[in-house]
């Protein structure tokens, strides 16, 4: 029977406790049960349209008493204004404006499915988007070029969640991985933590506390990603792929949207290579399938390389998340 979002396995450190599959990198504890939640909401930014206007000047003929002497007078074109400038863009905002409007509210819902995550494509949408996070620290700083080296020869895209600790330690990859146009870079956080106000905690790995934290765990990665991409990421997910409700706002007010997913492709990297192929092949369309980068020699590469030629025969189409939303 494939896994969902809501049926996660045990994690695989620290003891013999059953629990779900993870939906990020291995923590050093167990799962944390996930409530559903609102349907994803998204946030786009605005631009302003500018039209020119072009009058023409109307002739006119005067006249004088002598027939011989009627002239007339050349129009005079009115010049078109030249268009506005364009809004520019909202500034972020600061950490201590994030922690004025945000200080004070308490979150409703915690989990993977809560309001301002995407779990699936846009409606409609027949495409799969194949989503692999690079969770670095104890979290594994390794580099899965069996994985990569098959998306590229089949020339499947794919949107990867790198965390700054996975970037310190592959700076080379990472440049490589960077300029290839298959690949879209994703926010996935300072340092790995699930994404709270409240300090809750997913996998036995310990949230953010409060609203500031939150701020560092997102915008303390992207402004590093914006250094060395020349741009800001889009999309951002959390360590373990936890939310609360408020945390989500802030990530929207710092001009990302949160990826969820709608297939656990690994279960954190726990899964063997028959459970990949299966929970991979299984992906229908419009969905978003999670996987990991940072664990080769896992069941991760060879479990992708065995549902995708299928897919791909099948008609099925890849897409990076920014190609639909």
């Amino acid at each position: 029977m494939a896994l969902s979002r809501r049926v996660l396995l045990a994690a695989m450190a620290g003891g013999a406790m059953a629990g779900g599959a993870l939906a990020g990198c291995q923590g050093a504890g167990r799962s944390s049960g996930a409530a559903p939640g609102a349907a994803p909401s998204s946030t786009a930014g605005s631009a302003t349209a500018s039209a020119s206007a072009t009058a023409s000047g109307a002739g006119s003929i005067a006249a004088t008493p002598s027939p011989t002497a009627a002239q007339t007078a050349a129009p005079t074109p009115t010049p078109t204004p030249d268009p506005p400038a364009s809004e520019p863009p909202t500034k972020e905002p600061t950490r201590a404006e994030v922690v004025r409007r945000y200080g004070a509210t308490a979150p409703t819902d915690w989990g993977l499915e809560v309001a301002g995550v995407l779990t699936a494509l846009p409606e409609g949408e027949r495409a799969t988007a194949l989503t692999f996070d690079a969770c670095g620290g104890p979290g594994g700083n390794g580099y899965d070029a069996d994985l990569i080296d098959f998306l590229r020869a089949h020339a499947v895209p794919a949107t990867l969640f790198l965390n700054a600790r996975w970037i310190d330690a592959n700076p080379d990859i990472f440049e490589r991985l960077a300029s290839d146009p298959l690949f879209e870079i994703g926010n996935h956080g300072a340092v790995h933590r699930p994404l709270s106000v409240t300090g809750r905690s997913a996998y036995g790995i310990a949230g953010t506390g409060d609203v500031g934290e939150v701020y560092d765990e997102v915008a303390g990665n992207a402004h590093k990603l914006t250094a060395l991409l020349g741009h800001p990421p889009r999309f951002f997910r959390s360590g373990t792929a936890h939310y609360d409700d408020v945390a989500t706002r802030v990530v929207a007010d710092l001009g990302e949207r949160v990826a969820g997913f709608t297939v656990n492709g690994d279960g954190g990297a726990s899964l063997s290579a028959a459970e990949v192929r299966r929970e991979v092949a299984g992906a229908g369309p419009g969905a978003i399938v999670i996987g990991h980068m940072n664990h080769p020699g896992g069941g991760t590469a060879p479990g992708v390389a065995a549902a995708v030629p299928g897919m791909l025969a099948a008609g099925r189409r890849f897409v990076r998340l920014s190609d639909v939303m």
